[in-house]
């Protein structure tokens, strides 16, 4: 797909009562580029829906992933499932989808909610065909991908909100054309696939009153364009390499983030700009003010901003319960952790070694652990998140 490439974000609500969630949602990456996302919903809720959905999704990406005719995957399906004893059925539900390295995607639904289509921030109905398989009523659709086209895919939990008791008033459910409705005022802003499935699933549950009546699961996937964001933090461990070191940063394409007030001052320095430091810091005031420099995108305090963004990053790929903070608020951590996670396929790390005094000071209340192991665990988590990363050390 050239300078294009697949974000992907999903979650799940597990209904009321549970431990497990009844939904699972499998994805493959094939090394020719095809991308693979299945979302299952077990027959019912709790541990057999969790173990007939998680086999569902896991044998049908398999099996799609190897160029496995979509006819052989339900018949295999159906041939594995554990019966349930109770309604004598081996059954769940699924939805898949295909991107191929032409642009091309690939859909095929059993008894999960249509797929909702968007480009150019408007949803696109696409046309389906069904096919009888085994008695199973399969559809299936292709479509050519622009930029930007976005998909979700959801379970019936979803469209369910607000039906069961305690939820809001929804005679028929949070029924699709409402969902299109709502998803549309923000699938064109720029938010990261796993920001709009946050979005989503936290309408959701407010649509249920905080009380799930079904598992609810949501996976948003994304074509985007490629995009570099570059991060220097720290001096070199050896003063003579400064100059190398700020040659190489900002040689690169995409915006660039410099971290740190001896690192911004050195910066400053080898761009023969001034420093400018607010005395402003935002709305947020536990994270110190953010800096000025003519030529770099942002300018922030080291450590502490960056134990913030890491523990942004952290949440995001878990629960992104934090996603509010860091989507809306001024401070230098917010504004790193939009660039990274919502902005950037592609990062790169410009990380000095030279050790910081103030930082082996023990009763600082951070764990200053070596900013080569913030760069460290920041970068691992952003490879969770799909994206590539650079690290090099100076």
């Amino acid at each position: 797909m050239n300078d294009l490439c697949v974000d992907v974000g999903f979650n799940s609500l597990i209904k009321k009562n549970e431990v497990l969630c009844g939904d699972n949602v499998s994805t493959i990456t094939c090394e020719d580029g095809t991308f693979i996302a299945v979302l299952a919903d077990g027959l019912g809720s709790g541990v057999k829906a969790c173990i007939l959905s998680t086999l569902t999704s896991k044998i049908i990406s398999t099996m799609v992933s190897e160029n496995i005719d979509i006819s052989e995957c339900v018949k295999t399906i159906a041939a594995t499932l554990p019966i349930c004893q109770v309604r004598g059925l081996a059954y769940s539900t699924f939805t898949i989808l295909k991107i191929l390295p032409t642009q091309e995607a690939e859909i095929f639904q059993y008894d999960n909610p249509d797929v909702i289509f968007m480009r150019d921030g408007k949803n696109v109905e696409l046309p389906y065909v069904s096919m009888n398989i085994d008695g199973k009523e399969i559809t299936h659709t292709k479509v050519k991908l622009l930029e930007n086209d976005t998909f979700i895919l959801m379970s019936d939990g979803v469209i369910h909100a607000g039906v069961q008791a305690g939820g809001m008033s929804y005679a028929f459910g949070w029924e699709r054309e409402n969902i299109v409705d709502y998803m549309e005022i923000f699938s064109d802003v720029g938010f990261s696939a796993k920001t709009l499935c946050s979005i989503l699933l936290d309408e959701c549950y407010a649509k249920y009153s905080g009380s799930p009546g079904d598992d609810s699961t949501v996976c948003v996937v994304k074509l985007r364009k490629r995009n570099q964001v570059n991060l220097l933090i720290g001096p070199p461990e050896n003063p003579d390499d400064c100059d190398r070191m700020m040659s190489l940063f900002f040689s690169k394409g995409g915006k660039h983030i410099v971290c740190g007030g001896t690192t911004s001052k050195i910066a400053a320095k080898y761009l023969g700009k001034p420093l400018k430091v607010s005395l402003d810091s935002g709305d947020d005031p536990s994270i110190p003010a953010k800096g000025e420099i003519e030529g770099v995108d942002l300018v922030t305090e080291g450590v502490i901003t960056m134990n913030r963004v890491l523990e942004y990053a952290k949440d995001h790929i878990g629960e992104n319960a934090l996603y509010g903070d860091w989507s809306y608020k001024r401070g230098g951590a917010a504004e790193i952790a939009r660039m990274l996670f919502d902005e950037a396929t592609d990062i790169n790390f410009y990380v000095g070694r030279a050790v910081n005094p103030a930082h082996q000071n023990p009763d600082l209340p951070i764990n200053f652990n070596i900013k080569m192991n913030l760069v460290n665990e920041l970068a691992e988590c952003l490879k969770k998140m799909g994206k590539r990363i650079k690290v090099s050390y100076f």
